[in-house]
C-alpha cells in the first residue's frame, strides 16, 4: 500500500497537533452571512494538503463506485445511479424522499463524498450525509443541509447522537453557494475527536470527554448514509416556510465516494470489530499525529465559528432551562 504510506508520511510532516477543541464563538460573534469566501483567508496550504492526501489515499484504499460501496435503503425508484459518470441523484417528490447506505458498517476512520445540493427554491427540504448505527440507542453523526427559498443561503446543521440521545445541534452558513458546484463533505472519527469538514476545512469538533463521564460514540459500528426528504415542519425558518411541490422533484447529486475506515467483517461479531478497530496504533487515524488539529486548522475552525455559526446548542440556555448539557461545561 505505497499510497497509504506516503499519505501518513506527508501528514506527519505537516500535521502539528494541538488538543482538539470544541470552542465556539459567542452569540454576539456569530453572524449570518451570504455566500462569501472571506472565511478562509490566510495560508491555504493545509487545505490543499488535506485534499491532496484524500486523493492519494482514496483510490488505493477506499474509493469506489456507488455500486461498490452503497445500496438504496429507501424508495429505490427515486435513486438514480450512474456508475460510469460517478454520479448518484436522490430525488424528493410529493410521494416520497429516498436514501442510500453503505454495504458495510465502520468503527472509526474517514468518510467523505462530494455533493451538489438542490437548486432554486429548496425550502422545506433536507439533504443529509451522515453515519449511523441501528436501534433506539444508536450513535449518529449528521450533516443536514436545510433548504431555503431562492436567493437565501442554505444552513448546514450538524448533530451528534450518543446512545440514542442527540440535541447537540450546531448550524452554520457556508462561504459558497452549494447548489452551483460540487463540494466535499467529510466525517473524521477516532477515539478522541469527531471532525466535520467542508472542503477540508473543519467547521466543528466534537471532543471526547469520557474522563468526565460524558458519553462518546466509540463502540457502535456505523453505516454511511445519505438521503433527501421533506421536513417542512421545521427545516426552513422554523417551519414557517413550507415545501412548494410545484418545484418538485428536488434533486441532490452525489459523487466521489470515499470511505477509509475500519469495517465490520461479514462474519464478525460486534465485540470482535470493536476489539479489532480499537487496537492501539493499528490504523492511521490512531497515530499520535491525529490527536488534534494543527494551529492553522484551529484558526480555520475559530474563523468559521466566528463568521458562520448561527446556532449552538451549548449557548441555548433557554432551551435547556439554564442546565446546559454536561459536555458544554466540562
Amino acid at each position: 500500500m505505497p499510497n497509504l504510506r506516503l499519505y501518513i508520511c506527508i501528514w506527519t510532516l505537516v500535521w502539528k497537533p494541538l488538543p482538539c477543541t470544541d470552542r465556539v464563538a459567542s452569540n454576539s460573534e456569530a453572524q449570518t452571512l451570504p455566500y462569501s469566501s472571506t472565511v478562509l483567508g490566510g495560508n491555504m496550504v493545509m487545505t490543499f494538503v488535506f485534499s491532496l492526501l484524500l486523493l492519494l489515499v482514496g483510490p488505493a484504499i477506499c474509493g469506489g463506485t456507488f455500486s461498490d460501496l452503497f445500496q438504496p435503503y429507501w424508495a429505490p425508484q427515486n435513486v438514480a445511479v450512474d456508475d460510469d459518470a460517478d454520479q448518484t441523484k436522490l430525488s424528493l417528490d410529493a410521494s416520497s424522499g429516498c436514501g442510500f447506505e453503505s454495504k458495510k458498517k465502520y468503527l472509526f476512520g474517514l468518510a467523505s463524498m462530494q455533493i451538489k445540493l438542490v437548486e432554486g427554491d429548496s425550502a422545506g427540504t433536507v439533504t443529509a450525509f451522515y453515519m449511523s448505527s441501528d436501534g433506539p440507542n444508536h450513535d449518529e453523526l449528521d450533516f443536514e443541509f436545510l433548504g431555503n427559498v431562492s436567493g437565501e443561503p442554505y444552513l448546514v446543521q450538524t448533530n451528534v447522537y450518543v446512545n440514542g440521545t442527540g440535541n447537540r445541534e450546531q448550524r452554520h452558513t457556508l462561504w459558497f453557494d452549494p447548489t452551483q458546484d460540487f463540494h466535499t463533505y467529510s466525517l473524521f472519527w477516532n477515539r478522541r475527536c469527531v471532525l466535520f469538514l467542508v472542503d477540508g476545512i473543519p467547521i466543528r469538533a466534537f471532543v471526547s470527554k469520557e474522563v468526565s463521564g460524558i458519553p462518546y460514540p466509540r463502540s457502535q459500528p456505523m453505516g454511511v448514509r445519505a438521503s433527501v426528504w421533506n421536513a417542512d415542519d421545521w427545516a426552513t425558518q422554523g417551519g414557517r416556510v413550507k415545501t412548494d411541490w410545484s418545484h418538485a422533484p428536488f434533486v441532490s447529486t452525489f459523487r466521489s465516494f470515499q470511505i477509509d475506515a475500519c469495517d465490520l467483517l461479514e462474519d464478525g461479531s460486534g465485540t470482535e470489530v470493536v476489539t479489532r478497530c480499537t487496537e492501539s496504533g493499528q490504523f492511521w487515524w490512531d497515530k499520535p499525529e491525529f490527536d488534534g488539529l494543527d494551529r492553522h486548522r484551529n484558526r480555520q475552525l475559530r474563523r468559521v465559528q466566528r463568521k458562520h455559526l448561527v446556532y449552538d446548542y451549548c449557548r441555548d440556555k433557554l432551551r435547556f432551562s439554564d442546565q446546559l448539557p454536561r459536555e458544554c461545561v466540562a
